[in-house]
């Protein structure tokens, strides 16, 4: 049955990993509730829902994906053009049905469902975190250890993942061939935009493209020095990606939240932020300093709606956006010859 189920997705041309998450979850199902799939009731998917709320902590988010992947199995077992029933009904007197239901899994109520702790940096605390990065790199290499190169390359990673608005796996999958110029923003060099070839994809499609132009005038400068002068000492640094490991050719994603994790605790900051966080400051601090919102939504949004949930300006700005309009207003209203 999951043989055939990991046909049928991969036929629908989604990714080999999403097929294997979808795998693993169903067999998870199956060992919580030690039934075959033709013996699999509403029961089972209720307890072993609230066993991943109450127990192990997942989030709405998660919890419906894994209810969704389950459905999705019962989709394909109770179809007619796959034969399950009547090979069951054959050898076990019984045949799956669907299990589960609108009135039993969690639904898909809100476009925003991250935690509501989830948010961008302050501007204090985005500098903070940055100039700790900066001064391990300068710790390690003052004990005369090599470990400042990792260091450096951590950093300067963290710096181009805020400047560029990027995912986590839109940061660590860029190359070296990815830099360009902008014949608008010839004051950045070879570095006036960013081709974001491992976009997030949509289920059936390849990753999405896009391209980022260059804002701050000290991205091209942080970028130069990475790849210039401190990657080719990186032991894999022959290689095109961006962001060559210690021991591989690429760095993983395990490494970015680990040392991410390391220099927020470091510097005390709240533990709800998270990589994401740096996407996020890039969308608010680009909305705080007067860009187009339609701009903004180079970050790779469809829609701007989608950006503006992102977005988490500070209040100060909406002080000042605030003060702006009443000033507005009171002109108008005290200029000469006004219309009702």
């Amino acid at each position: 049955m999951i043989k055939g189920w990991r046909n049928q997705q991969l036929a629908r041309n989604l990714s080999p990993g999403y097929v294997d998450d979808q795998e693993r979850t169903v067999r998870s199902f199956t060992r919580h509730a030690d039934a075959m799939p033709w013996h699999w009731t509403p029961q089972h998917v209720d307890e072993w829902s609230a066993d991943l709320r109450a127990v192990h902590g997942c989030v709405r988010s998660t919890l419906r994906n894994y209810q969704g992947s389950v459905r999705q199995f019962c989709d394909f077992l109770t179809s007619p053009a796959y034969g399950w029933d009547d090979e069951c009904l054959r050898h076990f007197g019984t045949h799956p049905v669907q299990v589960v239901y609108d009135w039993n899994a969690a639904t898909h109520a809100d476009e925003a469902e991250g935690e509501p702790e989830r948010r961008a940096f302050t501007r204090p605390e985005l500098e903070a975190f940055f100039d700790h990065a900066d001064e391990e790199v300068l710790r390690v290499r003052g004990r005369g250890r090599k470990g400042w190169l990792p260091a450096f390359r951590d950093a300067a990673l963290f710096k181009v993942a805020y400047a560029y608005g990027l995912r986590r796996n839109e940061t660590r999958m860029l190359d070296l061939t990815d830099f360009g110029r902008n014949p608008e923003g010839r004051e950045f060099g070879e570095y006036g935009t960013l081709l974001v070839r491992y976009g997030k994809a949509k289920k059936g499609s390849p990753p999405k493209r896009r391209s980022v132009l260059t804002v701050w005038q000290w991205t091209p400068g942080t970028v130069e020095e990475w790849i210039s002068e401190v990657r080719p000492g990186m032991r894999h640094s022959t290689g095109r990606a961006l962001w060559p490991s210690e021991r591989g050719p690429r760095i993983g994603v395990q490494r970015l939240d680990s040392r991410f994790a390391a220099y927020r605790d470091a510097v005390g900051l709240n533990p709800a932020l998270e990589f994401h966080s740096l996407r996020r400051s890039y969308i608010t601090h680009l909305i705080e300093d007067g860009h187009d919102p339609l701009f903004v939504q180079q970050v790779g949004h469809d829609h701007a709606s989608t950006t503006a949930i992102y977005t988490c300006v500070s209040s100060d700005f909406r002080t000042r956006s605030l003060r702006r309009v009443l000033d507005a207003t009171i002109e108008a209203a005290l200029r000469p010859g006004r219309t009702s």
